[in-house]
């Protein structure tokens, strides 16, 4: 990418096709392995205006990618280079495949051997990224994206450019430094540090009137476009080179091409009167970096944008609040941070552990972290004043004018950490806590940073700078596993690698099978000391939280779903909504919950495991008991609301009484309530699981039962059987009658849907039989009905037809012109597959009537589409859409989805048939996007039009016998 977009096979350059193609692959590399959506990919190659089929062209480039990158891939085989992710692609290339990924590596070396004094290797290890480049990056790719990574990558060319000149200029190599500058700063004549590097490097070659002629040109320049001076910097250097500044001199060392003892181009304040004269002594106190860190590429550069480039002296005082949860890592980054970066803070580096959360030893209060700095910095006992705020007063003061790194570890709050800022720019503050320091944000300018687990790749090399990449490549599967029970968390990988470590002849998978072994506990995780022992390190958090938030937390513990909502939280803790919301923040800010988004929570894996061992040690059976019911039920009765706005008319289901200490929610439309189940899906799901397992099963078959609605609308047909089938189990152990025929109905209606019609008419003959048993007559009349919906979908049409007409006429007889008007809907249905469309339109009419009267407007969207049907085979064209049309509004109104966009494809049926492609195209379109949604099979069905339009455009098609799943009377 350096260059022209180019790729090789072995010794093999590949072709990769036009330059949009070329532009598409360039797009996903620069992601580095992370999805790209195919809205940013068309926004990335076409920008703003991109064409028709732009998305049909993409997927087209994508699969010819697929094609050049893995020309050896067996049919049938699933891309291993150019992934399917979500809805959009990621490229998978091992790392140092990519010329970008090999420049930016040896920068971040460059740099790091540079703050460990080793410049001249530095100085050739940026020659070496430098001799990468090819001439313009993505050379000659059209769109947005390529011209701005063009811009940006030119930038980084000229920044490394611009250091690797400062290296060869600091070695003393000024003859071969001066020839390239002259040239770069006739290109760039705005730079100013390219100017800077010449006029010292003409300077120590004895030079003075041309550094001079230097100088003036850039200064001109400057003031003419755009009406400025030079910068500081320059005009300092200018200032010392008119004196003829011995300082600026090269050392005799840098003379013979080595680099001096001290860089002779620093800028003038370290070489200050004041600085020299002082005697201040000169800490050195950071602890020893990690030599196994690795990752948080993201992190550091975040925390180096905070310091200005060139190594000028910061503005204000600059401080870095990293927070995050125990065990995430945070003195380990700030201190490899601050090894980075030492250099730049030559007046030492102060280190203190703050000891906030130390289980053992006392919180340092501010005055004695004071008085340890002033020892430090060589302050004389009897200097040392009475009392905080003079001894704040004195640390300033000897930190003024001065440039010193300061590291705060593991602060409890922000008072503990305020007395100890310096007073005056130049020094940078590194603080970490588990806590969010947010009035050291808010007040004093502080730049938070959250750590997060590491990434999964993170957590993969973590273990292979331990371990060794061999080891881990040896055992691939237990390698996943061991990130996957540590939870990405540096702690536990650090505790687990070292057992391997420790055990070089054990099989990965023998540490993997005993933390399977564990799961459920910290037991696993526990290390040689209490600073390395997982469960140690959370109960120092724990142990800092106030009774109430303590107990919030730990029942928080019984909770199994993904993530949780302030109102379920307080129902759990038997809690008004507001008190729950306060103790959900300070758990929040204490970094033991995440709140992912606003008002809703979740736990890290290990502190889940953690929640749940407190909470089995302090609570008992009857009061973890109580909490899951709690739970349960109010997921119960806020599903039971949402029912209540998603099928307003739909035969109601008794439930279980509510505490009233805990009250549900309440819902004013249809798209609020659906909004929420969609929310609350995955805990519903587990809710029903919980229920059926703690002994709740009345709370285990009514769930699913009232989710009816949802699950239908949005197409989780997995989800629906799954829960239906657990509640029918626990009703039927239960011996619930009523239970087991209403779980055995929706249990059909679900199995229908997934087209598992077999067992969906075995499900409906058994409710039929107990329905009559119970004497409930309108429960049977639903089941035979919905038997002949089912026989719809297998083609058995004289079978419906029968069992229609059966549930038809005890409808009539028990005066439920609700399911009337639903059985009408599916008689006309049977009617029109059969051809016979008088008598389809004269139900489907009938059925409109009943329907609307009832203001039944689900079941009336599918049978204006139905009747659109009817009207389509017949050939009347222009009924036929506007009849769809109806239908497609009905839908929305309801908020059925799957009917949208199965009416959608209805209409560009209809559209095509009456000679209108381009219509039919984008209604097609829009009901492609529609099924994708929930990944609907009908998506293909959608696909495959859209491909057949391309390749012939008839005039007129026969009116299709559409295959469409229609409500049953146990699902309206």
């Amino acid at each position: 990418m350096l260059g022209p977009v180019r790729a090789w096979q072995g010794e093999r350059e590949l072709d990769l096709g036009s330059p949009q193609q070329r532009a598409v692959l360039a797009t996903l590399l620069s992601r580095r392995g992370r999805p790209v959506t195919v809205g940013e990919l068309v926004d990335a190659v076409w920008g703003e205006e991109p064409p028709t089929a732009a998305v049909s062209v993409l997927r087209t480039y994508v699969s010819r990618l697929r094609k050049v990158l893995e020309p050896g891939r067996a049919a049938g085989e699933p891309p291993r280079v150019v992934v399917s992710a979500a809805d959009g692609y990621l490229v998978r290339v091992p790392e140092g495949a990519l010329d970008v990924g090999v420049f930016e590596a040896r920068l971040a070396e460059a740099k790091k051997l540079r703050a460990a004094g080793e410049v001249s290797a530095a100085g050739e290890l940026l020659h070496t990224a430098l001799d990468e480049w090819e001439g313009t990056p993505l050379a000659g790719l059209p769109g947005p994206l390529a011209e701005a990574e063009r811009s940006r990558l030119h930038e980084e060319r000229l920044n490394t450019l611009e250091t690797r000149l400062e290296i060869d200029v600091q070695l003393g190599r000024h003859s071969e430094a001066i020839a390239e500058l002259t040239s770069l700063t006739g290109e760039h004549p705005l730079r100013e540090q390219l100017c800077r590097l010449l006029m010292l490097a003409l300077y120590r070659s004895g030079r003075q009137a041309d550094a001079l002629a230097a100088y003036r040109r850039t200064r001109s320049t400057l003031v003419t476009e755009l009406g400025i001076e030079p910068g500081a910097p320059l005009r300092e250097l200018h200032h010392r080179i008119l004196a003829a500044d011995r300082s600026l001199d090269p050392s005799p060392a840098a003379r013979d091409g080595d680099p001096p003892e001290t860089p002779a181009d620093l800028p003038a304040w370290l070489h200050s009167p004041d600085r020299a004269a002082t005697s201040v002594a000169r800490p050195a106190q950071l602890p020893a970096d990690l030599p196994t860190f690795t990752g948080r590429q993201a992190e550091l550069e975040q925390t180096q944008a905070l310091l200005p480039e060139d190594r000028e002296s910061p503005a204000t005082v600059v401080i870095s609040a990293i927070d995050g949860m125990a065990a995430i890592g945070k003195t380990t980054l700030a201190v490899h941070w601050a090894h980075r970066i030492a250099h730049r803070f030559p007046d030492g580096q102060l280190f203190i552990n703050l000891r906030g959360f130390d289980p053992v030893a006392p919180i340092v209060t501010p005055g004695e972290a004071i008085r340890t700095f002033l020892d430090a910095l060589d302050v004389p006992p009897q200097r040392i004043p009475v009392g905080l705020d003079a001894q704040v007063a004195l640390y300033r003061s000897l930190l003024a004018n001065r440039r010193v790194l300061i590291l705060l570890d593991n602060a409890r709050d922000t008072d503990q950490v305020r007395p100890l800022l310096p007073g005056s720019p130049g020094s940078l503050v590194i603080v970490t806590s588990r806590n969010e320091l947010t009035g050291l944000v808010a007040g004093d300018g502080a730049h938070p940073l959250t750590l997060n687990p590491l990434t999964r790749a993170e957590a993969h090399g973590f273990l292979a700078k331990r371990l060794g990449a061999e080891r881990l490549a040896a055992e691939p599967q237990a390698t996943e596993e061991l990130i996957a029970h540590s939870a990405r968390l540096p702690l536990a990988l650090a505790i687990v690698a070292a057992r391997a470590a420790a055990n070089p002849g054990f099989p990965l998978s023998a540490i993997t099978e005993n933390l399977q072994e564990c799961q459920g506990s910290l037991d696993a995780f526990a290390g040689g000391d209490i600073t390395t022992d997982v469960r140690a390190v959370f109960s120092s958090s724990y142990n800092a939280l106030s009774c109430p938030a303590a107990r919030m937390f730990h029942l928080l513990g019984l909770h199994s779903g993904p993530d949780i909502s302030a109102p379920a939280a307080a129902a759990l803790a038997e809690l008004p909504l507001r008190e729950a919301r306060g103790l959900l923040g300070e758990l929040t800010r204490a970094h033991l919950l995440i709140e992912h988004r606003p008002g809703r929570y979740s736990l890290h894996d290990l502190l889940r495991v953690y929640a749940t061992e407190r909470v089995h040690a302090e609570e008992t059976t009857q009061e973890r008991e109580r909490a899951v019911e709690r739970l349960l039920t109010w997921y119960l009765h806020t599903a039971a609301a949402a029912y209540t706005q998603i099928t307003p008319h739909r035969r109601r289901i008794a439930l279980e009484p509510k505490h009233a200490s805990c009250p549900t929610l309440t819902f004013t439309t249809h798209v609020q309530a659906l909004d929420w189940c969609m929310t609350e899906r995955a805990n519903l799901v587990l809710a029903v699981h919980k229920a059926a397992a703690s002994g709740h099963p009345g709370i285990a078959w009514r769930l699913p039962a009232v989710l009816w609605g949802f699950f239908y609308l949005r197409s989780h047909m997995e989800d629906w059987v799954d829960t239906t089938r657990t509640g029918l189990f626990a009703a039927r152990e239960a011996h619930d009658r009523k239970g087991e025929a209403q779980g055995l109905l929706d249990l059909a209606a679900a199995l229908r849907l997934s087209g598992r019609l077999d067992e969906a008419i075995d499900h409906l003959h058994q409710a039929m039989a107990l329905y009559r048993e119970l004497g409930d007559r309108l429960g049977a009349a639903i089941a035979v009905s919905n038997l002949g919906d089912v026989y719809i979908e297998a083609g058995e049409l004289g079978k419906a037809i029968e069992y229609i007409r059966r549930g038809l006429v005890i409808f009539r007889i028990i005066d439920s012109s609700w399911s009337v008007g639903i059985a009408l809907s599916n008689l006309g249905d049977v009617y029109q597959r059969l051809g016979r469309f008088d008598e389809a339109i004269d139900c489907l009419e009938q059925a409109l009537t009943v329907l609307r009267a009832q203001g039944n407007r689900w079941v009336e969207g599918v049978t204006l589409d139905v009747l659109g049907t009817v009207h389509h085979r017949l050939h009347r064209h222009d009924e036929a859409v506007e009849t769809y049309h109806q239908a497609f509004e009905a839908h929305r109104e309801v908020g059925n989805r799957w009917g949208e966009g199965h009416t959608l494809g209805h209409i560009g049926d209809a559209y095509l048939a009456s000679g209108r492609p381009k219509a039919a195209r984008t209604s097609w379109r829009l009901a492609l996007a529609i099924l994708e949604e929930f990944s609907h099979p009908e998506a293909e069905d959608m696909q495959e039009k859209l491909g057949s339009l391309c390749e012939r455009l008839p005039s007129r098609r026969p009116g299709p016998v559409v295959s469409r799943k229609t409500p049953s009377l146990a699902e309206s």
